[in-house]
């Protein structure tokens, strides 16, 4: 028996432990509402992106200032951002801010490294997963062991095709034994939850209760002094030390409020708070109501003064660089594995010995390498600093004396660095570190060097 389940809004928690609705609504009409995008004035749903904006997209952005935005979703804080001067930019069917008018940029790359910045990415797809099922079906769409989770752990994965290739990168939270929360791309929308959808007709491994969280809100505050800013304001219901002893990874219900509560402040709803995010520096995710998100962001910004700035999609994405972060339909898609992809790490011990996920049979002969006996993989994900203008997608990487050997997935300068920096793939045998390669950029070949990723170390506040 399978159950599938959509929700327009969480209603306020009553515990931890039930803080998931599970209001029910028919299958046909979760599927129509999930595969086409209400008008902005019927208040559309808002969703995360861990994928952003590219540098051709920003040099577009000019053309397409002028387009209509009537067929574009709004998330909740669109008209925060207006408010606070965001140059909104369609992307992945949102009215996004892709920067604003009191920081260029570069300028808002490097607050983030130094201080901290505020996303908005309550334009991702946020779902609930639960019942005796829950952890079968996420065992067989995805690698990773989800039985293993610790309660409130996270780990990176991925939505895998029979074929081993990916259909989305996502992330998987255990909210409790048989309850789940997951993340995944505003641009892979439509086409993951039809998948979902029909991998859920075929589950046979015990009823599933899928839940779309299309009234959720999420932002990210990220940077160094991100925990400073948020301890400020937080409450936790639980008792366990706040912020200090959540690390990396891990997430806890908590509660957000204003110092004049007593004079009728406001005081949030049980809001999940998790620790990461997609910049490389310390930071947390926040799921939020979306008629919370707004008075939430306010109170942020409030305890920061100074030390937080909102952030657009621009900075997210040289930021996330920098990071050696992967963005779905650039160096992720349909027909990468995660062997070839470099996230051979998310597949768990128990996982390589038992199998059983889409596409086992292929990803698993992968991770063994050639030079083992293994079939290996063709190609690796690799990371180039490059000479010369910045190489960007789609350029040619070459041997010195002229071979193609692959192409540029993502690349940009690199405001820390001071370099330009870039992502791609190259024949297996030319990924070893130090390798030197050619990149041509305006039909010129320039220099380049393969070199170990992330570029920029992270700054993660992991347990020792």
């Amino acid at each position: 028996m399978k159950s599938f389940r959509s929700t327009r809004r969480v209603g306020e928690s009553l515990a931890i432990r039930n803080a998931i609705p599970l209001s029910a609504r028919p299958l046909s009409s979760l599927t129509r509402r999930v595969t086409s995008r209400p008008p902005v004035s019927q208040a559309p749903p808002q969703l995360p992106l861990r994928a952003t904006l590219t540098a051709q997209i920003l040099r577009r952005s000019a053309s397409t200032e002028a387009e209509s935005t009537e067929n574009l979703c709004k998330t909740a804080l669109y008209d925060f951002h207006v408010r606070h001067g965001g140059n909104m930019v369609p992307f992945a069917g949102y009215a996004m801010p892709v920067l604003y008018k009191d920081l260029t940029m570069l300028e808002s790359h490097l607050h983030t490294r130094k201080e901290a910045s505020i996303f908005d990415v309550g334009h991702m797809v946020q779902h609930h997963f639960s019942g005796p099922g829950a952890i079968a079906f996420l065992e067989k769409v995805s690698p990773s062991d989800v039985k293993g989770l610790p309660v409130h752990g996270s780990t990176l994965s991925t939505l895998l095709w029979p074929t081993g290739g990916i259909c989305d990168d996502l992330i998987i939270t255990k909210l409790w034994e048989d309850r789940f929360y997951v993340v995944t791309n505003a641009g892979c929308r439509e086409k993951d939850l039809e998948f979902i959808t029909k991998e859920l007709k075929d589950f046979e491994g015990g009823e599933v209760q899928w839940t779309v969280l299309e009234g959720q809100g999420l932002i990210a505050l990220q940077g160094p002094k991100a925990k400073d800013v948020l301890a400020k304001i937080v409450i936790d219901p639980q008792g366990e030390g706040r912020l200090d002893n959540l690390y990396f990874g891990q997430s806890r219900y908590m509660k957000v409020k204003s110092k004049s509560l007593e004079n009728g402040g406001f005081q949030s709803s049980l809001l999940l708070v998790s620790r990461g995010g997609y910049t490389g520096e310390d930071g947390f995710e926040i799921s939020i109501p979306d008629q919370e998100t707004e008075a939430v962001t306010q109170l942020l910004m409030e305890a920061g003064g100074a030390s937080v700035k909102l952030a657009g999609l621009g900075a997210r994405d040289s930021l996330r660089l920098e990071a050696g972060m992967c963005l779905y339909g650039h160096e992720l898609n349909d027909n990468t594995t995660p062997a070839e992809v470099g996230l051979s790490w998310v597949i768990g011990k128990r996982r390589r010995e038992e199998g059983g996920f889409n596409g086992a049979e292929t990803i698993l002969a992968q991770l063994k390498p050639k030079s083992k006996g293994g079939k290996g993989v063709e190609r690796r994900r690799v990371g180039l600093i490059a000479t010369g203008p910045p190489a960007r997608e789609g350029a040619i990487i070459q041997t010195p004396e002229g071979e193609k050997i692959g192409e540029v997935t993502s690349g940009s300068p690199s405001p820390c660095l001071k370099k330009n920096v870039a992502m791609g793939y190259v024949k297996d045998g030319q990924h070893k570190s130090g390798t030197e390669v050619e990149v041509v950029v305006r039909g010129k070949a320039r220099k380049a060097v393969v070199t170990k990723m992330p570029f920029l170390a992270t700054n993660y506040y992991k347990q020792e």
